[in-house]
C-alpha cells in the first residue's frame, strides 16, 4: 500500500471533487426531489452521484481496500483495509437548503483510523488527520479547545430520527446541560460538530444512532488535535458501537454527565 502521506493529498482532492459537484447541484436542488430510506431519512440522487465519484475514484488509488458507504453504491467489504465515506453528511440540511453539510472520507484498518478527512462544502474548509501526525484545516493545525468546565463549554449534540427509545434519558442529559453550559448547539452533521471540536469552535460533541461513515474521519481528526474521544460507556467502542462523545479537557465532565441518567444499551442499526 501507498504511504499514509501519498494518499492523503488524493482524498483531499477526492473530497473537495465531491464537494464541487454538492455545492453545483445545490444550486438547482428542489426538495420534490428528496427521497425516503426510511422514517426521517432522507436521500437524493446527490448523496448517490456524489458516493459513485469517491467510490470510484478510490478504487483507483487503492484497489485492495474494501468500502463501508451510507449510499450502497458498492458492496465490496475487506478484512484489512476499508474507505469508510459519507458522500454528503447532513443531508437534511442539504435538502431544505442549511449551508451546513460535508463529505467525509475515512481509511481503517480493521477497527483502526488510519486517515480521516471532512471537507466541509459552503465554508470550503478541509479538516484532515493521518494517524500520528496532528490535525489540521486548510493546511493550518488544529487543537482541541482548552475549556477545562462544563460552565465554560459550548456543546455540540445531534437529535434522534428515529428509534426514540431511549429519548426521556436523552432529554434529562439536555435538561442538566442547558441549564450548566454557555449553550447547546445542533449543527445537523456529526461530521461537521467532530471537525468543530477539532478546532475548538465547540468544546465538546456527543450523540446517539451514530453510524460508522458519520464519525469515523471526525472521530481521528478530534484525537489528533488532542481531543478524547469514547463511546458513553468510556470505552473505545464509538466508530461502530452507535454513541461517542469527543471533547478536550471537559471530556471526562460530559461523561460523567451522560453516565448519571444513560443506562440502556446503544441502539442497534
Amino acid at each position: 500500500m501507498e504511504s499514509l502521506d501519498g494518499l492523503l493529498p488524493e482524498v483531499i482532492k477526492t473530497a473537495k471533487e465531491a464537494g464541487a459537484f454538492i455545492r453545483g447541484e445545490s444550486l438547482k436542488f428542489t426538495i420534490e426531489q428528496a427521497e425516503y430510506k426510511g422514517l426521517n431519512d432522507l436521500v437524493s440522487y446527490v448523496d448517490k452521484e456524489a458516493e459513485k465519484l469517491i467510490v470510484i475514484a478510490l478504487s483507483r488509488l487503492l484497489p485492495e481496500a474494501g468500502f463501508i458507504t451510507e449510499e450502497g453504491t458498492i458492496v465490496k467489504k475487506s478484512h484489512d483495509y476499508n474507505w469508510v465515506i459519507d458522500p454528503l453528511d447532513g443531508t437534511t440540511n442539504f435538502i431544505h437548503g442549511v449551508p451546513i453539510y460535508a463529505v467525509c472520507i475515512a481509511l481503517m484498518k480493521g477497527k483502526d483510523v488510519l486517515l480521516g478527512v471532512v471537507y466541509e462544502v459552503n465554508r470550503d474548509e478541509c479538516f484532515y488527520a493521518i494517524q500520528g501526525s496532528g490535525a489540521f484545516m486548510n493546511d493550518k493545525p488544529i487543537h482541541v479547545s482548552k475549556a477545562g468546565k462544563l460552565s465554560e463549554s459550548l456543546v455540540a449534540t445531534g437529535f434522534p430520527i428515529f428509534n426514540f427509545n431511549n429519548l426521556k434519558a436523552y432529554l434529562k442529559i439536555l435538561d442538566q446541560l442547558i441549564q450548566n453550559c454557555h449553550g447547546l448547539r445542533r449543527m445537523g452533521s456529526a461530521a461537521v460538530d467532530l471537525a468543530y471540536v477539532a478546532c475548538g469552535r465547540c468544546d465538546m460533541f456527543f450523540e446517539y444512532n451514530l453510524n460508522s461513515w458519520d464519525i469515523a474521519a471526525g472521530t481521528l481528526i478530534v484525537q489528533e488535535a488532542g481531543g478524547t474521544v469514547t463511546d458513553f460507556q468510556g470505552e473505545g467502542n464509538f466508530v461502530f458501537g452507535r454513541e461517542l462523545v469527543a471533547g478536550g479537557p471537559v471530556h471526562a465532565e460530559l461523561l460523567a454527565l451522560i453516565q448519571e441518567h444513560w443506562t440502556a444499551p446503544a441502539c442497534p442499526i
